[in-house]
């Protein structure tokens, strides 16, 4: 079998412009959540986001592409350059026929949506304007990203919500194994902190609203006083490659993707299966995938939402997945920093992991001052510790019931 090995990370998300920053302040435990910024909170419930600070997408891309895209596709273009910028996969070292993009995105050009939509009901049809459309597509993310990096090889967009970024890391996982392409270009990417996103995720009373003048610490997986998730934005992205392609260009390694799981709970548009069925089958998907043992585990990137509903059923879930090896198993949610950034999650954590293991670095779940019973695993609360780690598995459940589940290993 073909092995895929990670050899690029770049990321755009609330703590970071790229991933030597971002894993500074993961490693710091600093919070990337503030009071929201891009619109008049004053009728909203939660007033709160992890947003994106200071992104000037000229930084990054030429301005008049920029100008084409939505935020959610400058997001996907700037982290995938400074993913293949580290993996020393600049335009034209790559075989074009052989490169592939897979992003996940759980809901694509949302601004542009309400943006365009305004113009329609102000002005009329004729107004609206000519981009409308190429802005606001899934795809157009991950179509960006080829256009930039002349990818020729499988480039589409993977949305199952919350999982959609642990999804696309998966296919491109197999993607590579099948032998349809060399390089892949995976993760996950959203901006959807706007007025339809806060309102329509508010009415569902999914959103954190209780802590709305104390930001940093809104956001509390696990902890006996939280109230719902923090909604975020950015993108993670992994380059993904076979591992003799690496090798041969004398590429840098920095882990393995071993195995990946997929399911669906078939049970509730919004809430986990209450027995956490989708969600133990793709765990052990995960690790049947791999050819591993949950004694092989040391670390789990839980999804860990912060929500009421989440977090007992994930717990449940890690205990019956990994037994009496539950006990020596770390489990952080780093979204206690970053927030939850939906289609982005995946691969902004599957960076986390990817670091984890090269820095031997268990990252914190902060804002854990009071756990809850029902959460009683060790949750490497509020600081980082140290400690040996080969291989790691990161959990994302999203609405539909879709869970996705991706394990990252040091190279053997």
């Amino acid at each position: 079998m073909r092995r895929v090995v990670i050899t690029g990370l770049g990321t755009i998300n609330p703590l970071g412009h790229n991933v030597a920053d971002f894993w500074d302040a993961i490693q710091a435990g600093r919070s990337g959540v503030g009071p929201i910024t891009r619109f008049d909170v004053t009728d909203y419930q939660t007033k709160i986001a992890a947003e994106v600070k200071d992104f000037n997408a000229a930084d990054f891309m030429d301005r008049r592409d920029a100008r084409k895209m939505d935020l959610f596709s400058q997001y996907a273009v700037a982290a995938a350059l400074e993913a293949m910028r580290d993996a020393g996969l600049e335009a034209g070292l790559a075989d074009p026929s052989r490169l592939g993009v897979i992003l996940g995105v759980g809901i694509g050009g949302f601004q542009t949506i309400e943006d365009s939509y305004l113009t329609l009901y102000e002005k009329g049809p004729g107004r609206v304007p000519p981009m409308t459309i190429p802005k606001l597509i899934a795809n157009i993310g991950p179509g960006n990203v080829a256009i930039a990096l002349n990818a020729q090889g499988p480039v589409y967009s993977l949305a199952t919500a919350c999982a959609s970024g642990t999804d696309a890391i998966g296919n491109a996982l197999r993607w590579i194994r099948e032998g349809h392409g060399d390089v892949v270009v995976s993760g996950g990417v959203e901006a959807c902190v706007t007025k339809l996103g806060i309102s329509g995720f508010n009415v569902i009373q999914a959103l954190s609203t209780r802590y709305n003048d104390q930001p940093e610490i809104a956001s509390r997986p696990f902890d006996r006083d939280r109230d719902g998730f923090v909604i975020g934005e950015g993108a993670g992205v992994l380059v993904c490659e076979e591992l003799e392609h690496a090798r041969r260009r004398g590429a840098t390694i920095y882990a393995e993707v071993a195995g990946s799981g997929i399911s669906c709970d078939a049970n509730h548009l919004t809430s986990p299966h209450p027995e956490g069925r989708g969600a133990i089958a793709a765990l052990r998907m995960a690790l049947a995938d791999a050819g591993m043992q949950p004694e092989e585990i040391d670390y789990v990137n839980a999804h860990g939402t912060s929500t009421p509903v989440n977090d007992p059923i994930e717990t449940a879930v890690i205990k019956k997945v990994f037994g009496e090896h539950v006990s020596k198993l770390k489990v952080s949610s780093t979204k206690s920093m970053h927030g939850h950034l939906i289609g982005a999650a995946g691969g902004v954590e599957a960076i986390v992991c990817t670091l984890a293991i090269r820095d031997q670095f268990f990252p914190a779940t902060i804002n854990l001052d009071n756990p809850d019973p029902e959460c009683d695993l060790d949750y490497v609360p509020n600081t980082g510790v140290k400690g040996a780690i080969r291989a790691t598995m990161s959990n994302s459940l999203g609405f539909g019931g879709h869970n996705g589940v991706v394990i990252i290993r040091a190279l053997q």
